[in-house]
């Protein structure tokens, strides 16, 4: 697949007593699919990109990030042992897919449970812009409380890498949230929709119309009585959403999201984000409320916004359906699998017996999927008797 752009992403993760992973060091590449059982550490392995962010936005650096997070004994994973620092490792990839960014970060906690640096690397072409503690720390420990990445008046070399952090996107719709628009007061660019269709509403309207009428398009196939999309304002101002419905009546009848069914609500949300352009995409199983029909050409969709933007994409999933695509390769599917000392992740292209059957005829769902299997599921069939 060539891209007509391709913006900067991400290409290795290291991680260190982050959550569930007691050690993980993967490449990801422009689209990945991180499959695994329930607890596996999926949403956590998103999380890393989502703190990076946290640290690099506006309101965010390393102390608010690692408190909306519990603090430092709620990050660290429970099978750290002599080694205690949490560490994160990332490599990014420039316009023209050569290494250009790799950041590094060590932390802990002080005496009064503050997080605090243990190491704080930035080198950029392999050349070293950053190297933490330096003798400025030394003199002042209180300097440790906070990132260069995040301080304005000292990232000027490596402003386009916080630049980066600061463009990655988290979306995970809840529909309940976007019915209920008074909850998105105060709120800027929620994941969980609460400012949605405020999102929306704020959008320059040529491109708000030519959006909306994309979208309009698309849902038809899924919801073939929708006629027309558009924003409105009520009395107070709040937007919503309005969507005519073609049926016995002449006129038909206009609904506003508070009718919208959950799926009709996701699929709007994921139709939204993937006309933006930007940084990494991250995506918490778009699968959700969607018919297994609908599911199963989400991936070709995400291919398609790769072309026209070359934006990378990180979902996580339980669904076959979504895993049929046969576009899916091997080195985009990461495989979690909990174990005593931390969850592992490796490509599916790591296990041996994955390519064979898929020579021998099966799906990649049917190759990926059991090995995600918890053991004794069945046992749940027995609930009622305990």
């Amino acid at each position: 697949m060539s891209d007509i752009r391709k913006p900067q992403r991400f290409s290795k993760v290291r991680l260190k007593n982050w959550k569930n992973f007691a050690s993980c060091d993967v490449a990801v590449g422009r689209r990945v699919f991180l499959v695994g059982p329930n607890a596996s550490g999926k949403s956590n392995f998103l999380d890393v990109f989502r703190f990076l962010r946290d640290l690099a936005s506006f309101g965010g650096g390393f102390q608010e990030a690692t408190d909306r997070r519990g603090g430092v004994s709620a990050i660290r994973c429970l099978a750290a042992r002599r080694y205690p620092d949490i560490e994160l490792h990332v490599m990014v990839l420039g316009t023209d897919d050569s290494p250009k960014w790799e950041y590094e970060l060590a932390f802990n906690q002080d005496n009064q449970r503050r997080a605090r640096i243990r190491k704080e690397r930035i080198t950029r072409d392999e050349q070293l812009l950053l190297d933490r503690p330096n003798s400025d720390d030394e003199q002042d420990p209180e300097r440790l409380t906070q990132t260069h990445l995040e301080q304005v008046n000292v990232n000027r070399a490596f402003r386009e890498l916080a630049s980066f952090f600061e463009s990655i996107r988290y979306l995970h719709i809840v529909p309940q949230l976007v019915r209920e628009p008074d909850r998105s007061v105060g709120r800027a660019n929620d994941p969980f929709g609460g400012d949605f269709l405020e999102q929306i509403a704020k959008t320059q309207e040529r491109t708000r119309l030519a959006r909306l009428k994309r979208i309009r398009d698309a849902l038809k196939v899924a919801v073939p009585q929708l006629a027309e999309i558009e924003l409105v304002r009520d009395n107070r101002g709040t937007p919503h959403l309005r969507g005519k419905y073609e049926h016995w009546r002449p006129q038909g009848a206009w609904q506003t999201e508070e009718q919208f069914s959950d799926g009709t609500l996701r699929l709007m949300g994921l139709l939204w984000v993937a006309m933006e352009g930007g940084g990494p995409l991250l995506l918490e199983e778009p699968e959700l409320s969607l018919h297994p029909e609908i599911v199963r050409y989400l991936p070709q969709m995400f291919a398609r916004v790769q072309r026209r933007t070359g934006r990378q994409v990180i979902l996580s999933t339980h669904s076959p359906d979504l895993l049929r695509d046969e576009g899916i390769g091997l080195d985009e599917v990461l495989l979690l699998r909990p174990r005593a000392e931390g969850t592992e992740v490796q490509p599916a292209s790591a296990f041996s017996e994955i390519p064979q059957l898929l020579e021998g005829g099966s799906t990649l769902a049917e190759a990926v999927i059991p090995r995600t299997r918890p053991e004794h599921a069945e046992q749940l069939s027995l609930f009622g008797d305990l």
